[in-house]
């Protein structure tokens, strides 16, 4: 798929190096082809590293799409540059009026406060009501689910008794799921949390299936029975260094952290991580855009309800 953004985007680039078909917007006002609209909410404080995950993901498939990017309002960014968030990113208040074919969530470095004290929890509240009315499928990643999984649904989250962190085995609970199409049996996928839902909070809850899960990690994937509401409680965007940098920022901090599992070879880590997550990640987020945005959402963008 070619995925449309700005040009001047420094993903753009990044992408374009990688082989990823980036088109411009010249180009794209050429097709006749009606482009599937994404809105992504990017509550990550390096947002540049997040915008550049995400769209190499979305990239991977024939249908175009155009990302739009979503700042909150009641929090400033303060690991990116005031002139890149003016520049590529708006508000809500810009974007309510309008309607999205998909919207992604992205998780928040936020995981040990409570929900109602996060400084933009208001504000992601009203976004997340909106989300049911106006987008077709919304997928939330990491803290994003689980505070979409809160707010829809009153499930809690839980400190875990050490971090979450590493490479971890998952299986397809519901074979039957059109999101896991095409997936093994067992698949790979990163976690980087302290938090965790408990299964038996998910499954007493009567709109919730779930979708696949890690004995290790828990609770992977769960959604509602259209795919309105996505789930994923890990990090099927992460490079190949991040969960590196997330290590070693904490262990040059003196934080209690533990080296990732099943990440560096032989638990070494100054050799490099091999990436063994990247086919089952772009495999989903193909999935989540044919099966729950494009077969789904209507021609005319305005009939979305």
């Amino acid at each position: 798929m070619p995925i449309k953004i700005p040009n001047l985007l420094p993903a753009t680039n990044t992408l374009l190096e990688e082989n990823i078909f980036v088109m411009t917007e010249t180009r794209a006002i050429t097709q006749d082809i009606r482009p599937l609209h994404i809105l992504m909410l990017n509550l990550m404080p390096k947002k540049i590293v997040t915008e550049t995950q995400i769209a190499r993901l979305v990239g991977n498939s024939p249908l175009q799409v155009e990302l739009d990017l979503l700042q909150t309002a009641s929090h400033k960014s303060t690991h990116t540059s005031e002139d890149h968030m003016l520049s590529f990113y708006k508000t809500f208040d810009e974007v309510k009026d309008k309607k999205y074919d998909g919207l992604i969530i992205t998780g928040a470095p936020v995981e040990h406060m409570e929900f109602e004290d996060v400084e933009y929890w208001d504000e992601l509240c009203e976004i997340m009501e909106w989300s049911k009315t106006h987008v077709t499928s919304t997928l939330h990643i990491c803290w994003g689910a689980q505070a979409g999984l809160y707010y829809h649904f009153g499930v809690k989250k839980y400190p875990l008794d050490k971090k979450l962190f590493g490479i971890f085995k998952h299986k397809v609970d519901y074979k039957k799921s059109i999101l896991f199409r095409g997936f093994d049996d067992e698949f790979l996928a990163p976690h980087s949390r302290h938090t965790t839902c408990l299964r038996e909070d998910i499954e007493a809850v009567q709109g919730l299936r779930i979708l696949a899960s890690s004995d290790e990690a828990g609770v992977y994937v769960c959604t509602t029975p259209l795919g309105r509401q996505i789930f994923v409680t890990g990090h099927p965007e992460y490079d190949a260094n991040t969960l590196r940098e997330e290590y070693f920022r904490d262990k040059n901090l003196g934080l209690p952290i533990e080296i990732p599992k099943n990440y560096f070879p032989n638990d070494d880590d100054t050799k490099d991580p091999a990436v063994t997550w990247r086919s089952a990640a772009n495999l989903l987020y193909y999935n989540w855009l044919n099966y729950f945005v494009y077969q789904t959402t209507p021609y005319d963008i305005n009939e979305i309800k």
